[in-house]
């Protein structure tokens, strides 16, 4: 090995002690290691500090620093590229490759630095550069495809009957379960197995087999022959070739930031030839997660983010046991490594909130938040409080919900409008006005503050609207403005929360405690259930309570109505009552035309209701997690489940479209709503696809 490879291998090994640092939550320590030499590498590190403390506390005013650092590790590893052009090679694959990777690594975070800076043009000019680069990286590592790679995820053996997955080789819903034992013998073949359809794009490059590749020109240097790396081949953990092999992979990021951006912006880059393959990208990121260097544990988050996402808001999942088992495998595999790092004790977290153990998942992010940790890395330790105040007012416990939202306002800043909005909101449902009125106040002055890209963010525009819409309510009533807080009868904090879909993995008391509340709200609700209590006995308790002052009703718009139906066709669905839900967001959709300010009502509405015939077939056929098992599964033959599944599938497709039809780019928060709407799709594609299977 020359002195350049030894000095490379060298540097190498150095900045991986920063991200080590990094990844125990030692921001500083992590700074330190970085800023002690000016390899590309080093400058990468230093421009991953940069952006992780900008991306996870949304810290606009760090992201010329990224920006810089990033700029000169591009600069630096282009240089280190053309500088070794005529050298030996040092590693199993051309000389340069590692360049090549460090300079696709720089271009990668580059154009997540323009996306979060909203500065499309430049995501556009990182794409372009990217689909240079990873075509050649991708044919010289992986000239094969990935399909016989190593994952960290576990099998899918343990999923429930129906989660069945297909055995082709090209099927992304068996992408992320290669166990980690699997590998090609190295008497076989490198020929692929799967029948890929022919896609446009680099990324196609992940599944095509070398002979469906385009011949690959001599200015790659590239020789087949020379390169192929078996799937079990020994790789050295730090080695120049590991990083190299995960690296590669880890370049799918890319394509599924890209694939999760609004439509818009999608269609704009058509013309590269670069399309959204979100299944594929996964599997890029699972393999390059089976790795020991920085890009596996950068991939691992990658996931772990994805599949918290998709738990999260998509509504439904084809085989939630499945994601759980992938998800945990990950989180384990990192957090073994790096136990005190805020985003392993955050995914941690996230599974026991998932997997409807709620007060687990509090303990977990409490302790995670004690004093004696190191916690020099506030941007990360700010996720743990999100997610924990989150997750306190999915419980009503309104006020460690309150405080800890306000809590966030000491550890980053971003829209502490919105903040101070679900604090004053968790008061509202403890009835404490005075406290709620003062958050209340104070949030117009906080909205007025410099946005990211000079503008309101779409949070911030819906409080706007909120807001107004009490002050007016208030002054209809009264004829003035003043403690308009008194006239707010559904939490706003709740309502916020439809959004974040807190009510979805809630127990079955706190759901219906929540309907409770709000059936006592006037007028009364009219649509039987065997949860609510019978008409006679509420209009009773009310009249007697109201019979001297006789005040207006509690509710007494179109949007107030719309909303509280809304949430009890979330709530009795999430109770498992699905006749009542559906006439409940019936009720809630059948108001739309009369809503004046709350408009996203409609298209929501419309996307719970897919969700509640996909939850219902589920209960019929498979049971639902969280509920009791077998609460409502019938005896059905293997036809006759088809049958009903095939029929809430076309039910549901038909409610996403017109909801999607509904949701313009008017509507509040319309692009979450595109985006739960293509996760829902893509569990729908999976569902259809194990129905296949088992046929």
């Amino acid at each position: 090995m020359s002195t350049d490879d030894d000095d490379t291998q060298r540097s190498l090994s150095a900045a991986t002690e920063g991200f080590d640092y990094l990844f125990s939550n030692e921001l500083q320590n992590a700074r330190e290691t970085f800023a002690a030499a000016d390899s590309p590498f080093h400058q990468l590190g230093l421009g991953v500090c940069a952006f992780l403390e900008a991306a996870l506390g949304m810290e606009t005013s760090l992201l010329a620093e990224a920006q810089r650092c990033l700029s000169l590790s591009e600069a630096g590893s282009r240089k280190q590229l053309k500088a070794a052009k005529y050298a030996k090679p040092s590693t199993r694959f051309p000389p340069g490759t590692e360049w090549d990777l460090l300079n696709s690594d720089a271009i990668i975070l580059l154009g997540l630095n323009h996306a979060l800076s909203e500065s499309y043009m430049g995501y556009l000019q990182c794409l372009y550069s990217l689909n240079t680069a990873h075509s050649r990286l991708y044919k010289t590592v992986y000239p094969n495809g990935l399909d016989a790679y190593p994952t960290p995820a576990t099998s899918a053996s343990g999923s429930r009957a129906p989660s069945m997955r297909s055995t082709a080789a090209s099927d992304a819903s068996s992408m992320l379960s290669v166990a980690t034992t699997t590998a090609v013998p190295a008497s076989m073949p490198a020929t692929p197995t799967s029948t890929t359809p022919k896609r446009s794009g680099f990324f196609s490059r992940f599944t095509a087999s070398a002979s469906a590749s385009p011949a690959v020109s001599r200015s790659s240097s590239l020789n087949v022959s020379e390169t192929s790396f078996s799937s079990q081949t020994p790789v050295v953990e730090g080695s120049v070739d590991e990083l190299i092999l995960s690296g590669t992979a880890f370049g799918a990021l890319f394509n599924l930031v890209f694939s999760l951006l609004p439509a818009k912006i999608r269609g704009v880059v058509g013309f590269l030839g670069f399309t959204s393959d979100r299944k594929l990208a996964l599997q890029a990121l699972a393999v390059s997660a089976a790795h020991t260097d920085v890009h596996g544990v950068f991939a691992g988050l990658a996931l772990m983010t994805y599949h918290g996402v998709v738990l999260l808001l998509a509504g439904y999942q084809a085989d939630e046991q499945h994601i759980l088992q992938q998800y945990r495998a990950i989180v384990d595999k990192v957090s073994a490594r790096y136990p005190n790092g805020s985003l392993w004790i955050l995914n941690r977290a996230k599974i026991l909130r998932m997997s409807y153990d709620t007060e687990g998942a509090i303990k977990v992010l409490q302790d995670g938040l004690k004093p004696d940790r190191p916690q020099t890395f506030a941007q990360a330790d700010g996720l743990l409080i999100f997610e924990l105040a989150w997750t306190l007012l999915s419980q009503r416990r309104y006020q460690e919900a309150a405080e800890t939202f306000m809590a966030m306002t000491k550890v980053n800043s971003w829209s502490h409008g919105t903040y101070y909005f679900i604090a004053a909101g968790c008061y509202v449902s403890l009835k404490n006005n005075v406290k709620a009125a003062e958050l209340f106040e104070a949030i117009p002055a906080l909205l007025d503050k410099k946005k990211i890209g000079g503008k309101d963010l779409p949070t911030e525009v819906w409080i706007r609207k909120k807001l107004t819409f009490y002050r007016e309510k208030q002054k209809r009533l009264t004829g003035s403005e003043a403690d308009y807080v008194l006239c707010m009868k559904i939490s706003p904090a709740e309502e916020l929360g439809i959004f974040w879909n807190t009510h979805a993995r809630i127990p079955r008391d706190v759901a219906l405690a929540h309907i409770a509340e709000l059936c006592a709200l006037t007028p009364l609700p009219t649509i039987p259930s065997p949860l609510i209590t019978s008409p006679e006995s509420a209009l009773s308790s009310a009249t007697s309570a109201t019979m001297s002052t006789d005040p207006p009703p509690d509710l007494d718009t179109p949007d107030e109505l719309a909303i509280r139906a809304l949430l009890l066709g979330i709530l009795h669905r999430t109770a498992g009552e699905y006749d009542a839900a559906r006439a409940f967001l019936a009720d809630a959709f059948g108001r739309q035309a009369a809503v004046k300010v709350s408009t996203w009502v409609g298209s929501v509405t419309l996307f719970e209701l897919a969700v509640l015939e996909l939850r219902e077939a589920q209960a019929r056929t498979e049971g639902v997690p969280g509920l009791a098992a077998g609460e409502q599964r019938e005896e059905l033959s293997g036809a006759e489940r088809r049958a009903m599944w095939e029929r809430a599938l076309k039910e549901a497709e038909g409610r996403l479209e017109k909801g999607l039809a509904l949701s313009t780019q008017q509507v509040d928060l319309s692009s979450r709503l595109d985006s739960r709407i293509a996760m829902l799709r893509d569990e729908m594609v999976m569902k259809r696809e194990m129905l296949a299977a088992s046929a």
